[in-house]
């Protein structure tokens, strides 16, 4: 097991689609990975990786990269596109469950100063009912939004400064 390979060793990814581990909520990097392992979550690049890992081990890992301090990627910001990210971010109410500074909390994931092109994979899947063992009130949230409004809200999220 690896998961520096692909998230980073300090849990910030530098991989393409693959998430920043840093500073997301222990309990949700606790609750995905017992679903990634109980084959709950299926993802392609995770089959196996976490096969034979015991639950204490689980919780330090989780432990290790919710302790870890989040460096959001130097991408340019799109003003005009930001804003329209902001404006459907506050009119979806995104910051109920995530938070208003989309830091997360508990069992729902960080948001804020996570990789762009991941947020926009990951709404995607939930919109178009792909995102098999995760959370169906996204699914419902993000059903019939168009594309154009959905790289909108990824690039406002990824250049949210997030609170440490």
């Amino acid at each position: 097991m690896s998961c520096a390979a692909c998230h980073g060793a300090d849990g910030n990814s530098k991989t393409s689609a693959s998430p920043s581990l840093a500073g997301q909520p222990r309990t949700f990097l606790e609750n995905q990975m017992i679903m990634i392992r109980e084959g709950i979550r299926d993802i392609p690049l995770m089959k196996g990786q976490l096969d034979g890992v015991s639950d204490t081990d689980v919780i330090a890992l989780a432990k290790h990269f919710s302790g870890q301090t989040l460096i959001p990627l130097e991408i340019k910001r799109n003003d005009a596109l930001y804003q329209r990210g902001a404006e459907l971010s506050k009119k979806m109410l995104c910051g109920t469950c995530h938070l208003p500074d989309y830091r997360g909390r508990d069992q729902m994931p960080r948001l804020s100063g996570q990789r762009e092109d991941y947020l926009l994979h990951s709404m995607r899947q939930f919109r178009n009912n792909e995102a098999i063992g995760r959370d169906t009130i996204m699914t419902a949230s993000l059903y019939g939004i168009p594309d154009e409004d959905l790289i909108a809200i990824a690039h406002y999220l990824a250049q949210n400064k997030p609170a440490n």
